[in-house]
């Protein structure tokens, strides 16, 4: 807990919250370090996965040969059966805290979803009202982003939530992986913008539609186009805006 000051309509008060935490995770792998992770403190083997999954490194669950994360010291050590590049061109992307990524957007438009996926307009919600209801961290102290999975009528798959937005992505990604449940022609919902970034990890997962609370950025909206995601924006009430794709959303 921490020790705050409240002014409140020409009041004063002191008193302790919750506040969100900042963990440093420095990935290595086959005896080589990456890159370090800033994220949230929780269930950081799917993060290592998920992120490693999404950067091309791994595949499959028997890609890993060890899997190992210390909290106390703040490091992961992973052994896989491939190798990594001599040389990783790291891009910084428009997550929060500036993410990393050694992927580029165009990475995204060689994957495609199965086609004939339609999801009607109450899965979209009932997946955002499922994600909601499932953010503990956020209706305890704020300043978290969560993301979710769900399958084409609305039912809640996987939950994820980190400090930062692409975080949850790679969360999903990892525990998707580790779990062995697919994610092809799946809804993805997040609480925050979809970047680049975003968009990309969603197509190299084969997902169906992208439903986010807030805005796309113009390089999301032309990812999900090529890659073939019905990607949906401000969803606020009863209302929303398709981006892309709206071919694969039951209208009423």
């Amino acid at each position: 807990m921490t020790e705050v000051t409240t002014y409140n309509d020409g009041k004063v008060l002191r008193g302790e919250v919750d506040v969100v935490r900042e963990f440093p995770l420095v990935l290595r792998v086959n005896d080589r370090e990456i890159v370090t992770l800033i994220a949230s403190p929780h269930d950081l083997r799917f993060l290592v996965a998920g992120f490693l999954r999404l950067q091309g490194f791994v595949t499959h669950l028997d890609d890993f040969l060890m899997l190992s994360v210390c909290n106390d010291y703040g490091i992961a050590n992973v052994r896989i059966k491939g190798e990594i590049p001599a040389e990783l061109k790291p891009v910084l992307t428009s997550g929060c805290g500036t993410g990393i990524t050694f992927l580029l957007p165009e990475a995204a438009c060689a994957r495609g979803i199965a086609d004939g996926v339609q999801v009607p307009v109450t899965a979209i919600f009932e997946l955002m009202k499922q994600v909601a209801l499932s953010s503990a961290k956020y209706k305890s102290h704020g300043g978290v982003h969560s993301a979710a999975v769900g399958d084409t009528a609305g039912r809640l798959l996987l939950h994820a939530e980190d400090l930062g937005r692409h975080n949850t992505i790679d969360r999903l990604a990892g525990e998707a992986l580790l779990k062995g449940i697919p994610l092809s022609g799946t809804i993805l919902a997040t609480s925050g913008r979809v970047s680049a970034e975003m968009a990309t990890k969603a197509a190299l997962l084969g997902i169906a539609v992208i439903v986010s609370r807030t805005s796309p950025t113009d390089m999301a909206i032309r990812i999900c186009e090529d890659a073939g995601i019905a990607l949906v924006g401000y969803l606020r009430g009863t209302r929303f805006t398709a981006y892309t794709h709206p071919e694969y959303i039951l209208f009423p």
